[in-house]
Order: structure tokens, then sequence, then C-alpha cells
């Protein structure tokens, strides 16, 4: 017999008309009710009526009416009254509210009221929402004192706060020991691993399920070890799960069919996740979203945009993770104005307010070149966060504004934002640009300071900068303290040292990288090529060139086609590089007849330099250099027509020889100097120095002459 069908018959009959307007939320009726208690007087006489007229008010979300009445209420001794607002604040997800249970929980405990299972529910709810520790290993304390080990709901819920929180340690401790478990404490379990990328973990406990054979499986335990599989290393168990919701009649489920498509996505495997994309007959946006992002993420950003497009033609409305992966594809593809259609459209759905959405948006305008637009939206947010710190640096960086990357990273600094491996690879990429070596020293200091070790991307990029910098023992150095290096650092030692006239060392350590099992990629063959060409080394150029496609399987681009070029043009063999470039089986539009050019005139091989000019100037070139070569080579020839015909088609073509460019790095600031540039703070300076310097020189000049008359004499 229930406690309601105890109570008198007025009573019994209020009592279900508030559970009516309760389920209906029904405010006018409830507060009409309300007003009859309380003319009555049954209100606050009758406890029962009065904690459901306080459920009424808190499931309706009238907290500061809730609160009042609660004070109203004569006795507080038993849970009941207690656990509706604990639990109603707790079951929004909202801090401030969470805040507010924990609050009456403290209260509750003062008032000498003992707490039951359902309180401790909403106490490890409210914990999990403010990231809160204490609290919830302190309610653990009670809940080991006054709950029984096999109440399964009240230990479900504080191995969910343990999770939630990233303390997977104290939460497996608390699984272990239950001696009963449910699904959602699997899946639970599962989950925990899954977000912290411990795939192994969490299939080791969904295999323990599986041979416990305690629960049977559902399609939130599917779920949760699906979304485990992040890496390809994992498609293959994640296969072996799809086959297990295919045998136990879950494939239907939407949840899981997303969690399947997800996975296969995620792991790289995109293929299988269109197929299973296809399959699927009930598509919704979470589905759309992980194709988008499956594509995105696997650089297929012209796909995902098309994926985006359908799914606007379906009627689905994209969620804001849909958003991320668009836009993340309009970055990849540089589809600037795509971009700013999804720009518009997100700010009518009303995510321009989301910092994940801001820092996709400002990424996509500084990686599509408007830098100025990317700062603009930088500026509006009035906190960024490290992502988008690490973005905007980026962005100037990818942009070619190395100086202002590095102001901005000390203006990061300033303003007590600590950097991530990311900020400081993208800094020490911007100090490798500029070969500005102490302000990379400096920088390294910071990753020493801030506990970063030479792991990639860090040690990638510090031994990058070194080489490029020219300081190789440094850039050795950090290249030998790599814990695991990838190709990005063998490469990079490889170029420093063929670019710094080391070009036996750059080939043994090529022979090293293989040794190691390192395989090398597209640009290790460009440093070896170039070592090759440094040296003068035709045959060792000839073998590894031949090597690329028949032992690596890497098809030799125009990169490699130019140091085979530059090889031969350097050691003499210029008609064997012109039979080279004409036999050539890719698209290398001028470059390669450039660079024979060059390798003419150094060798003053004027006829054959006269044919690569004409062949550029028959292409088309808008490189001045070449008709200033060319030019200059039909001067040597005595051919003045010619000269004259090539200085009239440059004049036709608005070609203008290019300003030279140069910098210096002086008490750790970047002077930058462009011909004819006037805009340096300091110029009036360095011109009257450079004048005086000038003039001691002619003085100089003078006194020698006038010496060597004397001593003719």
């Amino acid at each position: 017999m229930s406690l309601a069908a105890a109570l008198p018959p007025q009573t019994r009959h209020l009592f279900t008309k508030l559970r009516h307007f309760t389920d209906r939320k029904s405010l006018p009726n409830g507060k009409s009710l309300h007003a009859h208690l309380l003319k009555t007087g049954t209100f606050p006489a009758c406890a029962f009526l009065s904690t459901t007229l306080l459920n009424f008010y808190a499931k309706c979300q009238l907290f500061s009416e809730a609160r009042l009445l609660f004070t109203e209420i004569p006795c507080k001794d038993d849970s009941v009254s207690w656990n509706i607002l604990i639990n109603s604040y707790s079951q929004l997800g909202l801090a401030s509210y969470s805040f507010s249970a924990l609050q009456l929980f403290y209260q509750m405990l003062q008032f000498h009221s003992l707490p039951n299972s359902h309180t401790f529910a909403g106490v490890f709810s409210a914990a999990a929402v403010i990231e809160d520790v204490v609290m919830a290993q302190q309610a653990h304390c009670l809940v080991v004192k006054l709950v029984e080990s096999c109440d399964v709901f009240v230990y479900s819920s504080l191995l969910n706060v343990y999770c939630k929180l990233g303390f997977l340690h104290e939460g497996r401790k608390v699984f272990d020991e239950m001696p009963e478990r449910n699904s959602i404490t699997w899946s639970t379990m599962i989950s925990g691993y899954a977000s912290q990328r411990l795939a192994n973990e969490a299939v080791g406990v969904f295999r323990q399920m599986l041979f416990s054979g305690e629960e049977e499986t559902n399609e939130f335990v599917f779920t949760s070890v699906l979304s485990a599989f992040t890496e390809p290393e994992f498609v293959d168990k994640g296969k072996q799960v799809h086959c297990l919701s295919i045998k136990n009649g879950l494939l239907n489920i939407v949840s899981v069919g997303n969690a399947i498509v997800t996975m296969y996505a995620k792991c790289g495997s995109l293929n299988d996740a269109v197929r299973m994309f296809e399959f699927s007959n009930d598509k919704n946006a979470i589905t759309w979203s992980a194709m988008i992002t499956g594509h995105a993420q696997s650089g297929d950003g012209e796909k995902a945009l098309v994926l985006f497009q359908e799914m606007h033609f379906c009627g689905l409305k994209p969620s804001e993770y849909t958003l991320v992966g668009v836009l993340n594809s309009c970055s990849n593809t540089e589809e600037f104005y795509v971009g700013k259609q999804v720009h518009a459209y997100l700010v009518k759905l009303g995510f321009e307010s989301q910092i994940y959405i801001m820092t996709a948006l400002i990424d996509m305008y500084a990686k599509c070149g408007f830098i100025d637009d990317a700062q603009k939206g930088f500026d509006y947010l009035q906190e960024a966060d490290l992502v988008l710190w690490t973005s905007m640096i980026g962005g100037y960086i990818q942009n070619g504004d190395n100086e202002i990357a590095i102001n901005m990273y000390c203006r990061m600094q300033m303003e007590g934002i600590p950097p991530n491996e990311l900020t400081m690879a993208s800094v020490l990429k911007a100090c490798s640009s500029l070969s500005a070596l102490e302000q990379g020293k400096q920088i390294h200091a910071d990753i020493v300071k801030n506990g970063f070790t030479l792991e990639v991307p860090i040690g990638s990029a510090l031994s990058t900068m070194y080489a490029k910098c020219g300081s190789l023992d440094d850039g050795n150095a950090v290249f030998r303290r790599m814990p695991a290096r990838d190709v990005v650092s063998w490469n990079a030692m490889i170029s420093g040292l063929s670019q710094n006239c080391f070009g036996i060392e750059a080939l043994d350590l090529f022979d090293e990288m293989q040794m190691e099992g390192a395989k090398p990629d597209y640009v290790t063959f460009v440093n070896i090529l170039s070592a090759c060409s440094h040296m003068g080394l035709v045959d060792r150029g000839w073998e590894y060139f031949q090597s690329m496609r028949d032992k690596f399987g890497i098809d030799p681009g125009v990169e490699h086609y130019a140091c085979m070029v530059d090889t031969l043009g350097r050691a003499g063999k210029l008609n064997e590089a012109k039979e080279f470039i004409e036999s050539a089986t890719i698209d290398h539009g001028l470059y390669l007849w450039r660079i024979l050019l060059g390798a003419c005139r150094n060798h003053r091989n004027y006829e054959l330099g006269a044919y690569a000019g004409e062949k550029l100037i028959e292409l088309g070139s808008q490189e001045s250099s070449a008709y200033v070569l060319l030019s200059s080579i039909y001067t040597a020839l005595g051919r003045l027509d010619d000269v004259e015909r090539v200085r009239r088609i440059m004049s036709i073509r608005g070609i203008s020889k290019e300003p030279g460019c140069s910098w210096i790095e002086l008490k750790n600031q970047v002077h930058v100097f462009v011909v004819g540039d006037m805009l340096h703070p300091e110029i009036k300076d360095i011109r009257a120095e450079l004048w005086r310097l000038s003039k001691v020189m002619k003085e100089d000049e003078v006194c020698q002459v006038e010496c060597g008359s004397v001593l003719e004499d």
C-alpha cells in the first residue's frame, strides 16, 4: 500500500491534482492550489502535501519561491524536502545552481538530517559540474559511513564524478570494490578511460564486462567504448566492436550508428565511415557532423564542404561542432568566401559567442590570408584563451609576419597566459624564418622554464631553429637528446648540414636515418639532392634520384628535378642538363630553365644561356631576374638588338626589378630594410652614418692611390 493511498480522500485528491500540475508544469493551476492549501490551513500542517508543493515549485524552476516555501516547512529532519531542492539544483547542470546544491547539503548536515542515496546522487552531480573534487571526496567518506556498498545507484554516481574530473585511479578503485554493477556503471568506467584517450584500458573494461556476464550490453556501453578509438592503430578493435553491435542487434539505434561513423572517421578509415554513413537510414545532425569533421581532419576539406551543403539541403540544423569542422575545412582549402558565408550563417544561428567557434573562425581568416580580419575577431574577445593566442601567432607566421608573431608571443607572456607545446613550436618557426638566433635561444630558455620536454613537436622545432640559424652544434645537441625523432627532425638536421657546407655529414646522417628505421619523405630527398649539388656529387645524386621511386615509392617533384639540374649545372654538364629538362615527365613550368640560365652565365656558355632565356620569355616568365640575366648574356655576345628586344618585352609585360630586402637582429629586435624604404624610425641616423663611412672609404681610396704614386716615383 503506497503512502498516498493512506491519506484521507480529500488530501489524496489534492495530492493527485498537484502531481498532475507538476508533470505539466502548470504554474497558474499550481499557484491556485497553493492558495487553497493556505486558506484551508492544510499547508504547512500536512507534511506530505508540503513536500509535494515544494517539488512543484522546484520542477518549475521557481527556486526563489521554493526556498521561501522550504523555510516554512516545520519538520526538516527527514531527507525528502532537502533532496527535492538539492537534486533540482544539480539537474540543471549550471555552476551557480550546483554551488547552491552543495550549500544546501552543508546546511542539511548542520540540521542533523541524514542524507540518503538520492541526496548523494545530487551532491555528486553538482560536484562534477563545478569540478569540486574535495567535496566529492568528503561526500565519499559519508557514503562509506552511511550507505551500503551494494547500493549501485550511489556508487555509480560517485564513479561518475571521479571519471568526469579525471581521477581515474580513484574511480577504478570504487569500480573494483563494487559488489554489484549495472550497465551505467560499466559505461561510466569505459567513458572515463575514453575521455582521457586511454583506449586500451577502456577495451579492457569492455572485455571484462563481456566475460563476466553480469549485465547485458546496451547502446550506452557500445557508444562509450567506440568513443575511445580515435587513432588509426585502434581501427581493428573498432571493427570488432562494430561486428559485435551487429550481432547484438544494436546497429539500428541511431546513437550506435553515429558512434561507429565517428570512430571510423577519427581513425582515418574514411572509406568505412562513408559506407556506414550511406548504409544508415536514419541520419541526424550528429551523423552528418561526424562525416564532415572526419573529412576535415583527414585533409579532404572540399568533400567536407560538399557534405555540409547536402546536410543544409536536407533541412538539418548544424551544431556548433559541425560548424567548427566546416570552418576548419575552409581553412585547409583556403575557401575564404565560403568561410564568410559560414560566418554569417553561424551568427544567424546565435553561435558567435561560443569560444571554440570564434577560435575556428579566427583560424580560418588567418589561414586564408586575411590576418586583419582575424585580428579584429581576436580583439573582439575580451579574454582570449591559449588556443586563440596560438592561432593568431600561427596565422601571422603563415602570412610571413614573423616579427609580429614574436611580438604576439611577448604580449601573451605579459598577460600571464602560459604557452603550450604548439605555441612554442610556432614561435620557434618564426625565429627560424628570421634567422633570429638570440631570440630563439630565449624561447629555448622559456621551454626549459615551462618544463616542456624535447618531445615532438618542440624538439623538432628547436633543432630546426638552430640548424636554420647556422648553430649546428646546438641543433645537433637538441637532436641527439630527443627521446623520439620524427621525419621533420631528421630533415631539419640534414638540411642544416647541407646548407652550411657539411654535405658529407648530411649524407652520413641520411644513412643513419635509414638504419634507425625512419622512412624518408619528399622533403628528405630535396635536402639530400641539394647536398649532392653543393658538393658536385653528380653520380651519387643520380643514385638518390633513381632510388626515390624504385626503393621508397616517392615520385620526384619539381624540387627534385631542380636539384638535379642544379647539380649538372654546377658540374658544367650543361648539355646534359638541357636534355634532362626536355625529357622531364612533370610540368615544371619555368623553374628548371631559370636554373639552367644561371648555370650558363656562371660557366660563360652564352649560346645555351640564350636558348634557356628565350624559353623563359616564350613561357611568359614574370621574374625580372630572368630578363636581366638574358640581357646580360646578349650584351656579352654583342647582340645589342636582342638586348633592346628583351628590355622592350620587359616593359610591355610591366616587369620591373624587385627591390632587395635584408634584416638584422640587434639587441633582441629585428630590423628590416627594403631598398628605398624610409620608414625605419632611425633612418636619418643610419643614412648619416652610411654617408660618413662612404666618405671615409673614398678618402682611404684616394690615400692609397697617392701612396702608390709616391712609391712609383
